[in-house]
């Protein structure tokens, strides 16, 4: 069990049979009364947002989350399948539960999936993934500005910006937390 004095940003807990993460967390102590624990709370499972306002003494139930290294192996019309790098076994996540990570993600990639009671509910990528360029418009001589960047599009159909000297074919470093091009990888 948790304490309230225990809330802080990431901490993960449950709520009416739900895992619920803390978003944003504000401490407030009034000249009298009860100290004030303002929170922005984030449902793991829908994604759904709120703000909700606790006093001191409350407890909350520890959420039973567990990680996973799953691979990613192929996708079948509206599901994805991973297979546990641990113990082989396969699993088969929707689009929901993949959600935006799938712009990234490309057979064989190593991910971190998170359980609740046995089911996934979500999936985070590595920080950093090798992706092929497929389309990209060819350098422009002359095209030499400082911070100057062009879209080219990946292996995965993500579209991103690239410096103007980035080819298609080149295999090129991609930070998944922040979706942008890190550098050339030299193969």
């Amino acid at each position: 069990m948790y304490d309230v004095s225990d809330l802080k940003k990431g901490l993960k807990f449950q709520i009416d049979g739900e895992p619920y993460m803390v978003i944003d967390f504000q401490f407030k102590k009034p000249g009298k009364g009860q100290a004030l624990y303002k929170c922005r709370l984030k449902n793991m499972i829908s994604g759904t947002q709120f703000e909700k306002t606790y006093r001191s003494g409350e407890k909350f139930e520890e959420a039973s989350l567990e990680e996973q290294e799953m691979e990613y192996l192929y996708a079948e019309q509206n599901s994805y399948c991973f297979m546990n790098t641990s113990n082989y076994e396969q699993e088969f996540l929707s689009k929901d539960q993949v959600g935006d990570t799938i712009e990234l993600l490309k057979e064989n990639t190593v991910c971190t999936a998170l359980f609740f009671n046995g089911k996934a509910i979500g999936l985070t990528l590595p920080n950093f993934v090798n992706l092929r360029i497929v389309k990209s418009d060819p350098w422009a001589k002359g095209d030499t500005a400082t911070g100057s960047t062009k879209p080219a599009t990946l292996e995965t159909g993500f579209e991103i910006q690239v410096p103007p000297f980035v080819d298609e074919g080149q295999l090129v470093k991609i930070d998944t937390r922040t979706r942008s091009y890190v550098e050339r990888v030299n193969e």
